[in-house]
């Protein structure tokens, strides 16, 4: 048995962190031991698994119950080094013969139903990915290649705490319930994968185009939600949550041809963006300072109000020192005007750009030009 041979390794932001494997993969690798031990009538306790990364996989076999009717089997799930609510969990495979050739794939209990349109499966189908249906299609064909077996086979794909975990992913949001989905594009895991909440930004946003909503809010996390829910009394259906990929998200929406986005969000991320910046991460740039202080410098602040701007800790400090300068409105104006013209470079031609930009202390700091416009049209 190969013990070492699925750990590898990456270097992310100075740390090296171990890989996993994705749900797929394990779902994969375990219709390919069950199909095995059912065609074969004996015990598997590892199969080998090439990912569509090209990396092959050896996962060990576990939870083991066979009849002459069916196997079931379950590979138990590594996220190597990224924080994943899925790690450690039991995929489990049971595989049976069928009256019909070929093979039919169903997902059991754990697995969520997509329930609204714009997901990468109809409304009413098992929330497994296309590229784990294809691995896991193709495991179990190769096995039966190999038999000379020409008959059906029918895999059922479920996790036991899948509807427990569900509630703690992005899947209620998406319209996916009942429990997880079955994931992966490479098969492999990669820690803080950038990647992955990118794909979870297009799920989002393709839903809502699908059920017809061709203009919604971009919100970086809960404090715009927040904000809006409070504020502006909306109920959070139209809108999509971005983190810190608001350039992605913007290219995501002229990819789905959206006719406009209303972005709104914490001064502390949305600042940034009047210096270009796409990606509000800290660790990407943290220019907030820089923005309040030039800003200021250009409404006419003295050099003691600029330095005090750059030596704030946070931007409910630097807001405060602009207040009592009476600088507070102008600044945010020209703020304002810059995040709208840095939006609409982005935007291109296709998609109509707007934000809001607020803070607890102060509600509204400002908004765009079209801000209000696109907010009508969210609600139709």
């Amino acid at each position: 048995m190969k013990e070492n041979e699925n750990s590898r390794y990456i270097w992310k932001n100075q740390k090296k962190l171990r890989t996993g494997y994705t749900t797929g993969s394990c779902a994969a690798g375990a219709a390919k031991a069950a199909v095995w031990m059912l065609l074969g009538k004996k015990s598997v306790s590892q199969v080998q698994l090439k990912t569509p990364k090209g990396i092959t996989l050896y996962l060990d076999i576990e939870k083991i119950k066979r009849t002459p009717e069916e196997v079931v089997c379950a590979i138990r799930k590594d996220s190597g080094d990224d924080p994943d609510v899925t790690n450690g969990i039991y995929v489990y495979v049971k595989a049976e013969k069928k009256k019909e050739k070929g093979i039919e794939l169903k997902g059991g209990e754990g697995i969520g139903i997509v329930m609204r349109k714009g997901l990468e499966q109809e409304v009413g189908e098992p929330a497994i990915n296309q590229v784990p249906r294809r691995m896991i299609c193709e495991a179990a064909e190769d096995v039966c290649a190999s038999y000379g077996y020409e008959g059906g086979i029918r895999i059922t794909v479920f996790i036991p705490e899948g509807a427990a975990l569900a509630a703690r992913t992005f899947n209620p949001r998406l319209g996916i319930e009942g429990g997880l989905s079955v994931l992966g594009t490479t098969g492999i895991v990669e820690p803080m994968s950038e990647q992955a909440l990118i794909d979870t930004i297009y799920a989002e946003m393709r839903m809502l185009k699908e059920q017809g909503q061709e203009v919604c809010y971009v919100v970086p996390g809960n404090y715009g939600s927040d904000f809006l829910s409070e504020t502006l009394g909306y109920d959070g259906e139209a809108s999509v949550k971005c983190s810190n990929y608001i350039g992605e998200t913007i290219d995501i929406a002229v990819r789905l041809k959206m006719k406009g986005i209303l972005l709104t969000g914490h001064v502390g991320k949305l600042v940034k963006l009047a210096a270009g910046v796409m990606n509000t991460h800290s660790r990407q740039a943290d220019c907030r300072f820089e923005v309040l202080a030039a800003h200021a410098a250009m409404a006419g602040a003295g050099k003691e109000t600029v330095c005090g701007i750059m030596n704030s800790v946070t931007t409910a400090e630097a807001l405060e020192l602009l207040k009592r300068q009476g600088l507070k409105r102008q600044v945010m104006d020209t703020v304002m005007e810059k995040i709208a013209e840095h939006l609409a470079r982005r935007a291109g031609d296709g998609l109509r750009t707007g934000a809001v930009m607020f803070s607890p202390e102060y509600g509204i700091l400002g908004a765009t030009e079209y801000a209000e416009e696109i907010r009508r049209e969210i609600y139709g």
